[in-house]
């Protein structure tokens, strides 16, 4: 079942990758920002698409955290990283440089060694009111506080980093919530499902969440939002899932390991974020010849 979360997670984080690069392409010619923004983007084909792979990137989602810890699923979204980079480069007609390529290989192996040495283990669906309302608290105060940090007249690598962050801590308690009620609907079934306030709350939070990412890609850089996005997001699950759903990581000397890898993916983070700022244009003209031929 573990092998079989990891592959849900994957697609995932393919998934979700396609999505926020369709929607940055659509955000990014808009100057409007909260719910004006987001009636804009309704309306694009570009924007739709990337809703579509969302919604294929929760589905998967929530059949990776039925069968596996929050602990190991949403750090595999780290792969959206390099998913998204390599999907954006050639649908903003962008060329990633050479160095890219390094960045996205130390994301991919640290995961992997993080992971590998890690062994997320020992899982529960369910969590009590009171370990509950802590969480919550402090993900949405922590939400509330980087909006207010990210106002207007921000640098906007600085906005976009900070409203990724929110995005992120909302994504994190959404997966958190969805775990829940999912694990509600295998246990109990569908009138169960609906009965609980988890289904609501990750409806509710992932609403907020997906608000706050359009607002992050259109206030800066893709390469400003997606690293706090991404990372955030698996640092604030791996916090939950230890906290809410009593999981385990392997300690000992396995933190070498760990420690390791997480500089390894800090490592190919900064990297991208680096190629990023020297990827080229491609020029339309040339590209069509070279898809011609």
């Amino acid at each position: 079942m573990i092998e079989l979360a990891a592959a849900f997670a994957v697609a995932g984080a393919a998934s979700n990758a396609v999505g926020t690069a369709f929607q940055r392409k659509a955000a990014s010619t808009s100057s409007r920002g909260g719910l004006r923004l987001l009636a804009e983007l309704v309306r694009r084909p570009l924007w739709a698409i990337g809703m579509c792979g969302v919604v294929c990137a929760a589905l998967f989602q929530s059949l990776a955290l039925v069968n596996g810890p929050l602990a190991l699923v949403q750090p595999l979204f780290i792969l959206e990283l390099p998913f998204a980079l390599l999907v954006a480069a050639p649908l903003m007609h962008r060329r990633l440089p050479r160095s890219g390529w390094w960045g996205v290989g130390g994301c991919v192996v640290g995961l992997a060694v993080l992971l590998l040495a890690a062994a997320p283990h020992g899982a529960v669906d369910h969590a009590p009111l009171s370990h509950w309302i802590p969480a919550l608290s402090l993900c949405l105060g922590g939400m509330a506080a980087a909006v207010l940090l990210a106002g207007r007249g921000r640098p906007p690598a600085r906005r976009a980093a900070l409203l990724a962050a929110a995005s992120a801590a909302g994504n994190a308690l959404t997966a958190a919530l969805l775990k829940s009620a999912s694990g509600t609907f295998a246990d109990h079934g569908l009138t169960a499902f609906l009965r609980t306030w988890q289904t609501y709350g990750f409806a509710l939070t992932g609403v907020l969440a997906v608000l706050l990412l359009e607002n992050a890609l259109q206030a800066g850089p893709l390469a400003a939002a997606q690293p706090a996005l991404t990372i955030g997001d698996a640092v604030i699950s791996l916090a939950l899932g230890i906290t809410l759903f009593d999981e385990r990581i392997r300690t000992g000397w396995w933190l070498v390991p760990e420690v390791c890898g997480a500089l390894l993916i800090v490592v190919g983070v900064l990297v991208l974020s680096r190629a990023v700022q020297h990827i080229t244009v491609v020029p339309v003209a040339a590209e069509q010849r070279h898809m011609a031929t």
